[in-house]
């Protein structure tokens, strides 16, 4: 653009006046403020480029570190700081694979570690068990792709094995009936009709999550209790994770699944306290 405005008014830039007392034509301060575009969107590209698609911050003294909530210090503030993610998978009390990337996310760092394992030793681990974390859709197709039990728990295992009054609330979409037709009905008796599909952002595996919405929630005697706004109500359904999760759970709450959380808990969690110990 500025070539195109400099061939349209025939600038000569020799000719151009600078510092105080100095009168600007209008084409020099409209050809000189492309310029100034020009350069800021070159530094864009530039940092943009540096970010790359898989995160959305850098330090600039250190480009391959990532921006990360670091846990609170001693005043209680949390700290904002340029760091690594640092990965340990842990085998019969030996670190058997480490992985060091610039994720803030670990559910975005165990296929990477994972095929670190496998570079190292030809196989996939059969019981990779891991913390709440690590628990994603993503994460579960890939283990069912490489022969691995699902043992890594969801965002919401805790809530959903110990808070009972939370896992059989009849208000969540989950626990929502379904008549002899097929048809969701709330507690209210009212039928839910499916709307469209909605891809799941980021998802490397096409996961999509099918969107209901109420027939009529108007007059609704449990309204305040099921919804927020004075809409029908509209909720999120994916049945394959809903069937994902209910797997992790019966196999961490199983004999060897509990046996395998003890294992992780002592020897990965206590391979980072001894890391972090010894600076």
């Amino acid at each position: 653009m500025a070539e195109k405005y400099a061939q349209l008014w025939q600038i000569d830039e020799s000719s151009f006046v600078h510092g105080k007392g100095k009168h600007k034509t209008v084409q020099q301060r409209q050809y000189e403020l492309l310029l100034e575009y020009r350069d800021k969107l070159g530094e864009y590209i530039e940092k943009i480029d540096t970010c790359g698609s898989d995160r959305n911050s850098y330090s600039k003294t250190d480009k391959s570190a990532t921006f990360m909530r670091i846990k609170t210090d001693y005043m209680g503030n949390d700290q904002l700081l340029p760091a690594y993610n640092v990965q340990i998978g842990v085998a019969d009390e030996y670190i058997a694979v480490v992985d060091v990337n610039h994720y803030r996310s670990d559910m975005d760092c165990f296929i990477p570690l994972m095929e670190q394992f496998h570079s190292r030793y030809g196989f996939y681990p059969k019981y990779p068990v891991a913390d709440a974390g690590y628990g994603s859709y993503n994460n579960y197709i890939y283990c069912e792709q490489h022969g691995m039990e699902k043992y890594m728990k969801f965002p919401m295992f805790k809530k959903e094995t110990t808070d009972a009054k939370y896992h059989n609330d009849s208000f969540r979409a989950i626990n929502f009936p379904i008549d002899e037709n097929g048809v969701m009905r709330c507690p209210n008796g009212k039928a839910f009709h499916f709307l469209y599909h909605k891809h799941v952002q980021g998802n490397q595996y096409g996961r999509q999550e099918e969107v209901y919405q109420c027939e009529d929630c108007s007059g609704c005697p449990y309204a305040s209790q099921c919804k927020k706004t004075d809409k029908n109500r509209t909720v999120r359904i994916n049945q394959e994770l809903t069937g994902m999760h209910k797997e992790v759970i019966e196999n961490l709450e199983s004999i060897h699944g509990a046996l395998l959380r003890m294992n992780r808990s002592i020897q990965a969690e206590g391979t980072f306290g001894v890391m972090k110990s010894d600076r």
